[in-house]
């Protein structure tokens, strides 16, 4: 299986500092890519590869709170991830040695990355309530599992369909949930951007799975809220369509767009389509389905103690 991908985080047009923060991860080859790395362009090998046994991880996490506190939560957040997955390989295998599946491992660095996150927080003043959002996708095999904590989004795009693999944790997704409000009502309510869990917040973190089963073509597509606050699935599958395959141009139109219609977010957009012969085709019509669950209560991911007692 290979993947074609690009990434691309823009300030917006009225925030003074960009809060989003992304990461590419070959699990592989160790290669990554971060918005906090620095480089306007990714290391070499790492827009178009073979995706090998060991999986890949993309990431997008928007920051939140005062002054430079949202640029420092996200920043932990991909770097804490990425440290957990590539340097401590202990954590990738059972009491008996045997292998943790990829989605499981993503799962315990994202309970390590809200727990440093929200340890942060305590010891320094300037980082008092900080948080970030954290949307991860862990592609091995033919499955794309997905690792939930916020509203930043996760689409999946088939031929001339595009379905949202997330589901937000966020006041206006509840009510909709409830039947208290619709989903069209949801996009203009007043509290709209009132999110109910982020990295860092609080000790403990309940993630919200789900999986997509891969199909050869897909593209995934991942995203904070400064672009699906601003348009709708189905606008992003047009302009994703109209980029003609180049996903560098559709990340920069998604981007235009985005602050054409105001730009008073952050703005961040990851694209990853998959392809080869490992894949199977996609059935005439296959559409996209969504396995969907949140973890048990006993799975709730809990706080740490000290700096070495990872997650269990």
């Amino acid at each position: 299986m290979f993947v074609e991908l690009y990434a691309q985080t823009d300030v917006g047009r009225v925030r003074q500092g960009n809060e989003d923060n992304f990461l590419v991860l070959d699990l592989a080859s160790g290669e990554s890519w971060s918005g906090s790395d620095g480089k306007p362009e990714p290391p070499d090998g790492i827009l178009r590869f073979e995706v090998g046994g060991e999986g890949l991880v993309l990431i997008v996490s928007d920051g939140m709170g005062g002054a430079l506190a949202g640029d420092v939560a996200s920043r932990m957040a991909v770097e804490s991830v990425r440290e957990m997955l590539t340097e401590d390989d202990q954590h990738k295998t059972d009491g008996q040695g045997a292998s943790i599946a990829l989605v499981d491992c993503l799962r315990n660095a994202t309970g390590y990355a809200n727990y440093a996150i929200h340890r942060k927080s305590l010891e320094d003043p300037r980082c008092s309530g900080m948080g970030a959002t954290l949307t991860a996708a862990a592609v091995a095999g033919q499955t794309m599992d997905f690792v939930q904590v916020g509203d930043s989004r996760a689409y999946v795009i088939r031929g001339d369909e595009i379905k949202l693999a997330t589901k937000d944790q966020s006041l206006v997704q509840q009510l909709v949930d409830v039947g208290q409000i619709t989903e069209e009502d949801a996009e203009t309510h007043m509290f709209r951007n009132v999110i109910l869990q982020a990295l860092g917040a609080q000790s403990d973190l309940t993630p919200v799975l789900s999986r997509v089963r891969l199909r050869r073509g897909d593209i995934m597509l991942l995203c904070s809220d400064g672009l699906s606050g601003k348009m709708r699935a189905e606008e992003m599958l047009q302009i994703v369509a109209a980029a003609d395959g180049k996903l560098p141009a559709a990340c920069d139109a998604l981007i235009k767009e985005a602050n054409k219609r105001g730009g008073e977010d952050n703005i961040t957009v990851v694209l990853a389509r998959f392809d080869g012969e490992d894949l199977e085709a996609a059935a005439a019509p296959e559409p996209i389905t969504v396995e969907l669950a949140a973890l048990e209560d006993d799975k709730t991911l809990p706080g740490m103690e000290d700096d070495t007692s990872p997650i269990p």
